[in-house]
């Protein structure tokens, strides 16, 4: 009896293994299965004008008060609940988020405005990427018609209209923005995944070489491979070099270890380079978020907070000491064993959705430094 209950578990055993190997092999045919939109893509109409002077449009603006999730404010583990706060010496300083996709759905090639759990979701992420910003004297993050998570999965030419679609909106959002802000008021662009995307995009045809780009204090273009070859040259601004360099782009996506970035790179060794060549192996640019400097590495003494989420993503605390950083080979940041900090973490161990909140305390900082050394800067 016992050795037949023994070759039972062992069968669980080889299925389990099994089971995690197909969907290993085959997680991209699934994922287009489950997510790309089958529906033809539907010109999405511009927005009014004066869209963007409606406050029901940004997840995150002055006026909002305490629910502005962006103004959040963790507790340091053992500590208790801490309320929204500024430093009083901080420079003056505007940011502008784009938050990372949160629609889902394959019904439509774009979200609808009116979309509950869009928008729930895109909460959870200004709240737990756009908070590391709050010593920012104004933060604005648009609600915008973003491309659903199943345009990334494709390359057809409806995934393409998609992305172009939710890049109008962001640039209204951004031009309303500049009109609103102080007009020698330094600013910071931050965005993530899609939103670091559409940023990079106004980086390049909007951006660089512009008047408007003497204002750019930092531009965090977070969760989305830039080439250092193919990309950077076309952005106007250099990597953050070294800390608290103002005017600079930090970049990096997390692996913990063992790291398989297969899908990530396969995606981005056939795509091409904002100079129109394929980024093949070229290397991906690798901010470490732990010592502000292109590559390196930093243990997790370094760390003085990750966001450690609670397990429905409304709140959180700050755990110091957490999480180490190295940038590899190839420019992914591996952040060594994988942590603890929540369920979202997808194949390959690949910790995309925490790439702000792994780092969140050292980000606050960073920030700042940046900002005060561009206000000291002739």
């Amino acid at each position: 009896m016992v050795r037949k209950f023994l070759y039972f578990i062992a069968i669980l055993i080889v299925l389990a293994i099994l089971g995690l190997i197909a969907l290993r092999i085959f997680w991209n045919d699934l994922a287009e299965i489950v997510y790309v939109p089958q529906t033809e893509f539907v010109e999405q109409s511009p927005l009014e004008t004066n869209a963007y002077q409606d406050p029901a449009m940004w997840l995150s603006r002055p006026g909002i008060g305490i629910d502005d999730p962006a103004r959040w404010q963790p507790a340091m583990q053992g500590e208790g609940r801490q309320l929204p706060s500024r430093d009083t010496e901080t420079p003056d300083f505007a940011v502008f988020f784009v938050h990372p996709t949160s629609y889902l759905d394959r019904a439509h090639w774009n979200a609808p405005l009116d979309d509950a759990e869009s928008l729930r979701i895109a909460r959870i992420y200004v709240r737990g990427m756009a908070s590391p910003f709050n010593q920012a004297s104004e933060i604005w993050a648009p609600r915008y018609r973003q491309a659903t998570f199943g345009a990334f999965l494709t390359e057809s030419e409806e995934a393409e209209q998609a992305i172009n679609a939710a890049y109008k909106d962001v640039r209204q959002a951004f031009e309303f923005f500049l009109s609103s802000v102080d007009a020698d008021q330094p600013i910071v662009l931050v965005g993530h995944s899609q939103g670091s995307l559409h940023l990079l995009r106004m980086l390049r045809e909007d951006l660089a070489g512009k008047p408007v780009a003497n204002r750019i204090a930092a531009i965090y273009a977070i969760g989305w491979p830039i080439s250092v070859e193919h990309d950077l040259p076309a952005l106007g601004f250099p990597a953050c070099a070294t800390e608290g360099q103002p005017g600079c782009i930090m970049s990096w996506s997390s692996f913990a270890e063992p790291a398989d970035p297969s899908a990530v790179l396969d995606a981005y060794r056939t795509s091409k380079g904002f100079d129109g060549e394929l980024r093949g192996d070229s290397e991906i640019l690798c901010t470490n978020p732990l010592t502000g400097r292109t590559g390196g590495a930093a243990e997790a003494s370094a760390n003085a907070g990750t966001l450690v989420p609670e397990q429905d993503y409304t709140g959180g605390e700050l755990v110091p000491g957490a999480v180490p950083a190295r940038c590899g080979e190839r420019g992914l940041l591996l952040i060594g064993d994988p942590p603890d900090v929540g369920s979202a973490v997808l194949p390959g161990n690949n910790y995309h959705v925490y790439d702000i909140p792994l780092f969140w305390q050292n980000i606050k900082q960073d920030v700042v430094a940046r900002v005060d050394a561009w206000t000291k800067t002739p």
